[in-house]
Order: structure tokens, then C-alpha cells, then sequence
């Protein structure tokens, strides 16, 4: 009887086991560079898993199935066949090249999670480092210009006319370093010398509200900084660079004898120390501006240490440093001979010490779902050394997120809490301690069926402002408390036409609460004030979208046609704004607004023949007007509206937006056969029409300036690079080559023609 049951249980034992199916596991690399992919998908059938953070994956196979797929966003995914019978445990290492599809490429700002940029259902560009380098571009924001419906202003950057020029404080276009906001706590303003673009890996830009996903400040978009990690095979890179600037086209605009000069460098060093991931970069730079008595001097380092604890959490963090001075002059002297040099009481010399503390986690749990925490330390103390304009602030954030994939029915969620902290102390404040708090909560659902990709998301905002009870003479409501909630919602969808043809609409809200500097700041930039007003409110709206991506190949060329029509409205928008009470400006509600137009770009990359040819260029057209808007104002507009307040302070009274220009035309072109690599760059930027009346008024020589140059302006850069060695390259650049001379802003005239030489050295 004993034997017979044992005989049994064998029995048994042997058909469960004939009956379990083959195990694979391995490990998925980058046929590029070796490199191990994270979060790599293996899918057989209905069943799939990901790769953990050494890119290794155990998937057991479904009855039947002899085929898997193995793909990983920005590569081509590969499908092979198993042949395996029983239990077996079948050991792969799979190697993905990567795509040379351009609507592949990887993007993660859309969705918190990465997804080809041919599905994403907003616009959305992106830029590779290779273009700051060839550029020597000093600073982020000097490569950003060239991105299609983006423009900066004063270093405040404007995403289809979104923005205009808001004096220094407050922004509608959120900056991201690797998804963590970055903007200054009491201003609202991005600081982009602090910036690591020596270790930039990829810039995306995300074109309308992002709100939903990001909180107030993406109101009119996202500029996310996603910098590089370790790889297998450890990279140093060095520049050294040197810069002049020739003589202006009007003579008489030149004030110096020697040619204001730049130099400096960087070095970047990233290696990988078994489980440990180490990222170093340092940047340095001496310049005396082409504006008489301006200049830079700082430096900045950066560190990256990622140690993976497990095959399932990683810890690490970033850090930034960044000291040095400053002086800056906030208009000219005269629009004539004084273009370049500063109003002398409108300068202003700052000394500062910024750093940014960035520690995260990461942890994937046994079904997959992954979990984040993101947080941000980050101190900014500047002093200023000619004026009451000394301001120190603290800022502290942190965000828990959880991200889980259904791979069965193509659905993503991703939700959230985020919660943010400042104090703020600043003369430009009035010498007192202010606070802030903003808590949000949010959601994202991001689903495909079949060749539709639908995405939406919720989220909810609680801001909270602390000041003292009483500012420039307004009594601040709950003893200087102020709380304000709201939720924000989004919509997109893209549905896939053919082989390389996507159509999107999307729609979403947008919010944007006040920042401290807008809401309190007082100073004086030379003869004019700048006034608090403690009873400005925040800003809501809604953007709009509908647009096509048409991807095309010619030979080895690739690229991508988009073109996209979009419509913003905006309430409560907040404008810096003139009042002649006082001389001055002061942040102000300025009514209902609409933004709306035409956004066209085209990329491109590849071979042409035996020459690489690479192509960022566009157009944009915008129509932005006041809603609220009146040109009539009687009793000598002693108590105006908001309608009669914007016609009085307008410049014309056609109800156009202030400082937006209508038509934008960007092309960069760079050409590359062997060792030897030329570029051509354009930016072409019609007549601003709207301006504030006071330049007219108290600034020399705008209004003669502005009535002679009412055409708008173009200017042309040229670019040339030789590689003597795999390792080692020259590039020269001119910038401005027809010596153009223009302003982007009222009474602040921008560069004369300049050249640069750069050497790139890599090891």
C-alpha cells in the first residue's frame, strides 16, 4: 500500500512537472554602448514583466506560447522564438538597437513615464545636447531660443505668446531638473546659470497647460532638464571656450577700446563603481558684457550618486552649487549713442551663493508597480551690493509617487502628493519674513486601444501664503493668511493614422497662484517704482490644441513634419502693468485674455548621401489680445476700469497683448561629412507693437528707437567644427553675422555681432 501511494505521488509529481512551462530570464543591453536597460517590457502573450535596475527579467511562459517580444521605448523591439519544452529554464541576453525613428524617441514630461513622442497627445520638442555644444551655448536658455514657439525674454521664458515680460518675477512655464520644479521660491523665476548642461542628457518641452500633472506654475507649459547618469563604459568630457565681440553697426553705440571678452569651461565625468552610479560636472565663466560696466563671474559644480541597494530600490541624489556676481543695468541711457551702455541708476551689483539638494528613492515592488519619492532643498542667497535689493530664501519639496502598469489592457496610472515649503526674507520685500505652502494631490490616466492613446488627469491644489497683517498700507484678511484651493483637469488624445502619422487634440485648465515677489515686492529700477499689491489674485485658464506629426524618410534621412493649431483663454491674467499715480509698475489683474494661432516645426536627421544632415526650424503665429479693453476713458481716467486701464497704458489701440511679437521664424541647419561639420542658424522676429506707454515717456530714446525700427528684425549665425581625433574637437561660432542691431525688450539692446572658439576634448 505504501509503495502504491508513493508511486502515485511520483506519478503526479511527474505530470505537474511535464505540465509547468519554460522559465527565460537574462539580461537586456543597449547594442549601442552595452548599457543595461531599466524597466526594459518582455511580454509573452497576455503575460509580461519588466527589467529591473540591472536590466535583468524572470518571466515564466504561458502554455503555448513560443514567441516573446522584448521592447524598450526609443529602440527597436525584437521578437524571438522560444523552443523549449517542460520546466526548462531557458538563459537569454538580449541586445536592442536603437531606433532611428524620430517619433520613437523616448519622452517622459507628457506622462511622468516614458512613451514614444510620436504618441504623446500634447506638443512636445526635444533636444538633444549635441546643439549646446555646436552652439557654445553659455546657459540653458540661450539653446532653448531656438525651439519653435518658445521664447525667452529678460530669461523669463513665453510659449506661444503665453507670457510677456513680467519685470522679473512670476512665470507661466514650470522648469523641471530631472521632474523637479525649479523655479526660485519668492519669484517664481528659473535661475538657468545653475543648470548642469554639461551633463544635460535631453531637454523636453511641453507646448500649453500642463497644470494637471504639474501644479500653478505650468499655466503655459513645461521646459524639463532631464540630466545623464552613469554608464557602463565611464565618460569624461572638457571645453574650454573664448568669446569677443565685434564693434557695433552704428559706430557711435561703440564705448570701449578693448573688445569685451568671455572664456571658461567645463568638465564632466560620469562612471558607474559596481552598484554605484557617480555623475560629476563643474562649469566656470569670466565675462565682460558687450553693455558698458555689465558682467558675469561664477561658478557652479554639480554631483550625482545613485546607489542601487537591491534589483528593486535605488537611493541617491543631486547637487548643485553655484557662487559668483553679478552686474546688471535694467535699461539704457538713450537709444542713440548710449544703446549699449547702462542707465548708471538703474544698475545693479549682486553677489550670490545658491545650492539645490536633491535626494530620491525608487522601489519596484514584486507586481511591478513602481514607487518614487523626489524631494529638493534648495537655498538661494543674494546680496546685493548698490541697492535695498538683498533677498534669502528657503525651499523645500517632496513628492511620493506611484506608477502602475496593467500590461494586459495598455493602461498607465500614475498618482501623487506633493508638498512644497519656502521662507522668504528679503529687503525687496519690505525687510520681513514671509511664508508659503502649496499641497496638491494628483492623478493620471494614460490608456491605448489599438492605435488610440487616450490620456487624462486630475489634480488638486491648496496654496497658502503667510505675510504680516498689514502691506503698504492694505489689510491683509486672517492676519496675513491667505488660503486658496483649486482643481485643474486635462484631456488628450492621439490616434495613429498610418505608419508615421499621429493626430492629437488636447485641452486642458490651467492655474497659476501669485508668487510672493508679485504679490509684495518694492523697489526702484533707476526713475521708476515698483509697487506691491497685496490684493492681486491668482490666474486660471484653459489651452487648446489640435495637431498632426507626419513622419517621413528620404534614403537614410528621417524626420517629422507638425503642425498644430491652438487656442488659450486666460481669467484674472496677471500682468506687470504702468500706473502714472506713482511713476511706477505694479502686478496687476488684468482681466480676461485670449491667445490663439498657428505653431509649425520641422526635424530632421540622418544621412543624405555620404553627409549627416540634421534640422530644427519653424513658425509661429499668435494672435494675443485683451478681452477687457477700452480706449476711452473719461473724467481723465481718474478711477478707470480694468478695460480703460489697459487702453491707457498701451502704446496702440488695437488691444494686442503687450510685449508679444505676432510672427516667429527659427532654422537650424548643421551639415556634417567626416571630420568636418558646418551650421546655419535664423531668427527672424516681427515688430513687438504693444509695449507699456511709460517707455515711451520717462526712458531715453525709445520712442525714437521703436518708430525706426518697426520691421522687426533677423539675425544669421554661422558654425564650423573639425574633429582632429575621435577624441578632440574645434568648432567656431558667429553669431549675429549681419551685425543686426535689435531688442527683445524696450530700452535693452542685445548683442552685436560675436565669435567664439570652443575645444571639446573626451576621454
Amino acid at each position: 500500500m505504501d509503495k502504491v501511494y508513493l508511486i502515485s505521488i511520483f506519478l503526479l509529481a511527474s505530470l505537474f512537472a511535464m505540465a509547468q512551462a519554460p522559465t527565460i530570464s537574462g539580461t537586456i543591453y543597449s547594442e549601442d554602448d552595452e548599457e543595461t536597460l531599466i524597466g526594459a517590457t518582455i511580454k509573452a502573450g497576455e503575460t509580461g514583466t519588466t527589467s529591473d535596475f540591472n536590466g535583468q527579467f524572470t518571466l515564466q511562459l504561458p502554455e503555448g506560447i513560443k514567441q516573446v517580444i522584448f521592447s524598450y521605448i526609443g529602440y527597436e523591439s525584437q521578437t524571438i522564438d522560444v523552443d523549449a519544452t517542460g520546466n526548462e529554464n531557458i538563459n537569454l541576453d538580449i541586445k536592442l538597437k536603437v531606433t532611428a525613428q524620430l517619433l520613437q524617441t523616448a519622452t517622459v514630461t507628457s506622462g511622468k513615464f516614458e512613451k514614444p513622442l510620436g504618441e504623446v497627445t500634447v506638443s512636445l520638442e526635444v533636444l538633444q545636447p549635441e546643439l549646446l555644444e555646436s552652439n557654445n551655448s553659455t546657459s540653458v536658455d540661450e539653446i532653448l531660443s531656438k525651439i519653435p514657439g518658445l521664447n525667452l525674454n529678460d530669461g523669463q521664458a513665453d510659449i506661444r505668446g503665453g507670457s510677456g515680460w513680467s519685470y522679473g518675477a512670476g512665470s507661466r512655464v514650470l522648469l523641471l531638473q530631472d521632474d523637479i520644479p525649479a523655479l526660485q521660491a519668492d519669484a517664481g523665476i528659473p535661475n538657468w546659470d545653475d543648470l548642469p548642461m554639461e551633463n544635460m542628457a535631453q531637454l523636453e518641452v511641453v507646448k500649453g497647460a500642463a497644470s494637471a500633472l504639474y501644479g500653478s506654475s505650468a499655466l503655459n507649459g513645461i521646459i524639463n532638464i532631464r540630466t545623464a547618469y552613469a554608464k557602463s563604459t565611464p565618460v569624461t568630457k572638457a571645453s574650454i571656450f573664448y568669446n569677443f565681440v565685434d564693434s557695433p553697426s552704428d559706430p557711435n553705440r561703440k564705448w570701449w577700446t578693448e573688445q569685451p571678452l568671455s572664456f571658461g569651461g567645463s568638465f564632466a565625468h560620469r562612471q558607474k563603481f559596481g552598484k554605484l552610479d557617480l555623475v560629476l560636472g563643474a562649469y566656470a565663466i569670466y565675462r565682460n558684457n558687450f553693455r558698458e560696466s555689465e558682467f558675469d563671474r561664477y561658478g557652479r559644480g554639480n554631483v550625482g550618486i545613485r546607489y542601487r541597494l537591491t534589483d528593486r530600490l535605488s537611493v541617491g541624489f543631486n547637487s548643485n552649487f553655484n557662487t559668483g556676481e553679478a552686474k546688471r543695468a535694467f535699461y539704457w541711457q538713450d537709444g542713440a549713442d548710449g544703446a549699449l551702455r547702462g542707465d548708471t541708476t538703474s544698475l545693479s551689483h549682486v553677489e550670490r551663493w545658491r545650492y539645490t539638494i536633491d535626494p530620491f528613492l525608487t522601489y519596484f515592488d514584486k507586481k511591478g508597480n513602481q514607487h518614487k519619492i523626489l524631494s529638493r532643498l534648495n537655498s538661494i542667497d543674494n546680496r546685493a551690493l548698490l541697492s535695498n535689493q538683498s533677498n534669502s530664501s528657503k525651499l523645500y519639496y517632496g513628492e511620493y509617487q506611484f506608477q502602475k502598469k496593467f500590461e494586459k489592457i495598455d493602461l498607465v496610472t500614475t498618482a501623487g502628493i506633493v508638498g512644497t515649503t519656502s521662507r522668504v526674507e528679503a529687503e525687496l520685500y519690505g525687510d520681513t519674513i514671509y511664508s508659503s505652502s502649496n499641497a496638491a494631490a494628483y492623478l493620471q490616466v494614460d490608456k491605448k486601444i489599438g492605435k488610440l492613446n487616450i490620456s487624462s488627469g486630475i489634480r488638486y491644489e491648496r496654496n497658502a501664503l503667510t505675510s504680516p497683517p498689514i502691506v503698504a498700507g492694505d489689510t491683509i484678511p486672517n492676519g496675513g493668511k491667505v488660503i486658496e484651493s483649486k482643481p485643474v483637469f486635462r484631456l488628450g488624445l492621439n490616434y495613429q493614422l498610418g505608419e508615421a502619422t499621429y493626430l492629437r487634440t488636447s485641452w486642458g485648465q490651467g492655474y497659476r497662484y501669485p508668487t510672493i515677489a508679485e504679490k509684495f515686492i518694492e523697489t526702484n529700477a533707476g526713475a521708476l517704482r515698483i509697487r506691491p499689491n497685496p490684493n492681486l489674485i491668482s490666474e486660471t485658464g484653459w489651452s487648446a490644441e489640435i495637431g498632426l506629426k507626419q513622419g517621413f524618410q528620404i534614403s537614410e534621412w528621417m524626420g517629422f513634419f507638425d503642425v498644430a493649431f491652438f487656442w488659450s483663454q486666460y481669467q484674472d491674467m496677471m500682468e506687470f502693468t504702468f500706473d502714472p499715480s506713482f511713476i511706477g509698475f505694479q502686478s496687476r489683474n488684468v482681466g480676461d485674455t485670449r491667445i490663439s494661432g498657428l505653431d509649425i516645426s520641422l526635424v530632421g536627421k540622418g544621412e543624405i548621401g555620404p553627409v549627416d544632415v540634421n534640422i530644427l526650424a519653424g513658425y509661429t503665429y499668435i494672435d494675443p489680445i485683451f478681452l477687457d479693453f477700452d480706449t476711452i476713458c473719461p473724467n481723465n481716467c481718474l478711477d478707470p476700469n480694468i478695460a480703460q486701464s489697459n487702453g491707457r497704458s498701451s502704446t496702440v489701440n488695437t488691444g494686442i497683448l503687450k510685449y508679444r511679437v505676432k510672427h516667429t521664424f527659427k532654422f537650424d541647419v548643421e551639415f556634417k561629412l567626416e571630420k568636418i561639420s558646418f551650421g546655419v542658424a535664423a531668427l527672424s522676429n516681427s515688430h513687438m507693437e504693444n509695449i507699456d506707454q511709460v517707455f515711451n515717456f520717462f526712458i531715453p530714446g525709445v520712442r525714437a528707437y521703436r518708430e525706426i525700427d518697426n520691421d522687426g528684425f533677423t539675425t544669421l549665425d554661422l558654425r564650423a567644427a573639425y574633429q582632429f581625433h575621435k577624441n578632440l574637437k574645434v568648432s567656431v561660432v558667429g553669431k549675429n553675422l549681419t551685425n543686426e542691431a535689435y531688442t527683445l525688450r524696450p530700452a535693452q539692446m542685445e548683442s552685436p555681432r560675436n565669435f567664439s572658439v570652443r575645444l571639446d576634448a573626451k576621454f
